[in-house]
């Protein structure tokens, strides 16, 4: 059976299975709001593999390159900034084209260019 991406289905102990981790130390990461896990009726957690990578992501933070959890939870919040940046920028790419290929505005006036003008004043006395 194939699972969708954001489809919490892994119980807490399959987690840590699978990531080889205390499943006190994902509990510590929920505390610390760098993972939210899903709940189920019977307020049991659940996770989806979009939490798992993003526990590996935090893992490897920790591990390999000793950031700590406040520092790990600043490059997460920096990391979504940047993809919601990238994000917008795709899409204003996205309708410049879009604009371009309409001609409805004629294309040596599509893009906005600032020109330098210099002025000679010459005074005489």
């Amino acid at each position: 059976m194939i699972h969708q991406y954001d489809e919490p289905v892994y119980l807490i102990s399959i987690v840590a299975k699978i990531l080889d981790i205390h499943p006190q130390t994902l509990r510590q990461y929920e505390r610390e709001n760098l993972v939210t896990p899903s709940r189920s009726n019977g307020r049991i957690r659940l996770y989806s593999q979009r939490d798992i990578d993003r526990i590996k992501l935090i893992l490897r933070l920790t591990r390999e390159l000793g950031v700590n959890l406040a520092g790990v939870d600043i490059i997460l919040r920096l990391k979504i900034n940047v993809d919601e940046m990238e994000s917008e920028i795709a899409d204003l790419r996205h309708q410049v084209q879009k604009a371009k290929n309409s001609h409805s505005v004629s294309p040596d006036k599509a893009l906005v260019t600032k020109r330098s003008v210099y002025e000679m004043i010459i005074f005489e006395d």
